[in-house]
């Protein structure tokens, strides 16, 4: 059997991490085990929910309504976690054959647009959520506020926007260290 060599420069993992970064990786891991913990509580709720309408007519009021706040929280909690993971989806196959230098270049512009787009997100998010509370508006069944719902979207959005500018200075430093030409 062959083996092939990619000269693409590895992913970074948290042991390449600064004082800052670790405790940003820590602060993104506790939000997306948050968040992991709030998608559990919901499979709970709509299985108590199913079956108490299906045996008993009685499901539990508003389940659809809280499960879209709650997942609309958790799935922004991940983000960030899994950028700084290199969890992100990546098409290697044009960068297989270029030195590190290039790819951690690639991997800095890439690092720099998550971290635009989360800057962008918890821009809307916040601005969103403030504009919701003025007007006042609530879920149809339970009456809840939805700004709540959607203002807990913004420390998920926060973190993904730092964790994108912390890893486009980490890759650039790398490309800095990394010779011209030289296989990771």
């Amino acid at each position: 059997m062959q083996e092939t060599h990619s000269t693409a420069a590895p992913s970074l993992s948290p042991q390449d991490f600064g004082p800052l970064g670790r405790s940003l990786f820590a602060a993104c891991r506790v939000l997306s085990l948050l968040g992991g913990a709030v998608f559990i509580a919901l499979v709970a709720m709509s299985i108590v929910s199913i079956v108490g309408r299906k045996l008993f007519s009685a499901p539990v009021p508003g389940d659809v309504e809280v499960l879209q706040m709650a997942a609309a929280f958790a799935s922004a909690s991940f983000f960030a976690y899994c950028h700084m993971n290199g969890g992100d989806v990546k098409v290697d196959f044009f960068t297989a054959r270029a030195s590190a230098k290039v790819v951690h270049r690639l991997d800095a512009l890439g690092s720099g647009l998550v971290g635009l787009f989360g800057s962008v997100l918890t821009w809307r998010a916040l601005a969103g959520a403030l504009s919701i509370r003025e007007a006042g508006e609530t879920s149809m069944i339970l009456g809840w506020p939805l700004w709540i719902a959607q203002i807990l979207m913004v420390p998920g959005f926060v973190l993904l926007a730092l964790a994108g500018f912390y890893m486009l200075a980490l890759h650039l430093r790398h490309s800095t260290l990394t010779p011209t030409g030289a296989a990771a």
